[in-house]
């Protein structure tokens, strides 16, 4: 018997089904769409968290004081009440520290920041103006970047100049703890982790004078250091050197450090096997619904060999062989599985597509919310894991139905 007509007799069969079998269909269909919409879920929170890590720089290192340190080997850091802060002698010692083409060492507090009678508690974080252009990862909406040895001047934030203050322009001033600070140039629009929206960028010098009331550093101390490897695809090896020069200079055993090193590229990828960890979790139980829409599938494939059993004598007593009432009962559960992953893929879109809509959020992200993310490879496994299921499920009775010897088949009640 030709293809084209056993295909034509598993669909005559598949349209001609009694309510049970489309039924059947029912468990396939959450299955599917359960396993599209969780997974698309994790893919947007992926893409999500990549995106605001993203913003960081994945060129950039920064050492903090104080240590952070592993609990029970699952890669979760919480802070250790080792302190120290870092000085100059940090800064020449990683000025020895191969791979890193730029150093910039930060001092930062909070302070009230004043236009006109508008005040603000803001974040002001004093840099190196000769390196702050390499380090900053925003582009300027206006303005320009504070220049070498340049002092009394403000480049802040986008969310400063228009949420915070209303339209604030550079050659506008800001009064910082009674000093006037000249705005000489304004960032775009930045979210996520951090985000520079609400920060305030003055020179190290203004920054030491204008926070010493509100910070406990010397004059040759910073909150944090911040260093730019000179290749990115180095940047762990650089990190580990980093951490192994700071150690020993700074005296410390690998287990009492009171430093921390990290970088957006080791925290992109542990937040990336949590959610694909989580995603895979959620994906498992998902699937066990395909595999009780399979048992559906078997169990109404058998029965439809025994409403068919007459049929079956008859196209066997005219010359239809055992491969040929196999393939017939193969197909049609296999058609099955395809006709419940469809509309199981259409209704997981539909879901992944209305969740950001009806405010469902998980991390941080532009809108507060997260964007579910589908892919062609996504919808190729779901359509062909269900015709699989399907296919698998119908593979017994369709094995029992070409075994039937036409004559008992022909006298089956």
């Amino acid at each position: 018997m030709r293809l084209n007509k056993i295909f034509k007799l598993s669909l005559n069969l598949l349209l001609h089904s009694k309510l049970r079998s489309w039924l059947t269909v029912i468990g396939i269909v959450i299955g599917v769409a359960a396993v599209v919409s969780i997974i698309s879920i994790g893919q947007g929170l992926q893409n999500n968290v990549q995106s605001q890590i993203g913003g960081l720089g994945q060129d950039i290192i920064t050492i903090s004081s104080g240590s952070s340190r592993a609990f029970g080997g699952g890669g979760r850091e919480g802070s250790s009440t080792n302190s120290k802060h870092l000085s100059t002698k940090d800064i020449q010692t990683l000025k020895l520290v191969p791979g890193i083409k730029y150093i910039n060492g930060i001092i930062s507090g909070r302070t009230d920041v004043f236009f006109n009678t508008d005040k603000s508690s803001l974040s002001i974080h004093g840099i190196d103006t000769s390196v702050f252009k390499e380090f900053i990862t925003v582009p300027l909406a206006s303005g320009r970047y504070l220049g070498i040895g340049e002092t009394r001047s403000v480049v802040i934030g986008n969310g400063v100049a228009k949420e915070v203050f209303k339209n604030l322009q550079p050659g506008y001033t800001l009064i910082i703890n009674n000093n006037p600070f000249k705005i000489i140039g304004i960032l775009s629009s930045s979210s996520g982790i951090g985000s520079s929206n609400n920060a305030v960028y003055i020179s190290e010098k203004d920054a030491r004078e204008i926070l010493s009331e509100k910070i406990d550093l010397k004059n040759n101390e910073f909150s944090s250091i911040e260093v730019k490897v000179k290749d990115v695809n180095f940047i762990e090896d650089t990190t580990a050197k980093i951490d192994y020069a700071l150690t020993n200079s700074r005296h410390v055993r690998s287990d009492k450090k009171d430093f921390s090193v990290s970088s957006p590229l080791a925290l992109q990828q542990r937040f990336s096997a949590v959610t694909s960890s989580i995603t895979i979790f959620l994906g498992v139980i998902a699937a066990v619904s395909l595999l009780v829409g399979g048992i559906g599938v078997a169990n109404t494939m058998f029965t439809s060999v025994l409403e068919k059993t007459k049929d079956i004598g008859i196209m066997k007593a005219i010359g239809a062989k055992n491969k040929d009432i196999l393939l017939i009962f193969l197909i049609n559960s296999g058609m099955l599985g395809f006709v419940g992953g469809a509309i199981g893929i259409i209704s997981g879109s539909i879901i992944s597509y209305l969740l950001p809509l009806i405010g469902f959020s998980i991390g941080p992200g532009n809108n507060g919310g997260l964007k579910t993310a589908i892919s062609f490879n996504l919808l190729l496994f779901a359509i062909l894991f269900s015709v699989i299921i399907g296919m698998v499920s119908g593979a017994i009775p369709a094995y029992r139905a070409s075994k039937l010897k036409p004559v008992d088949a022909l006298r089956y009640e």
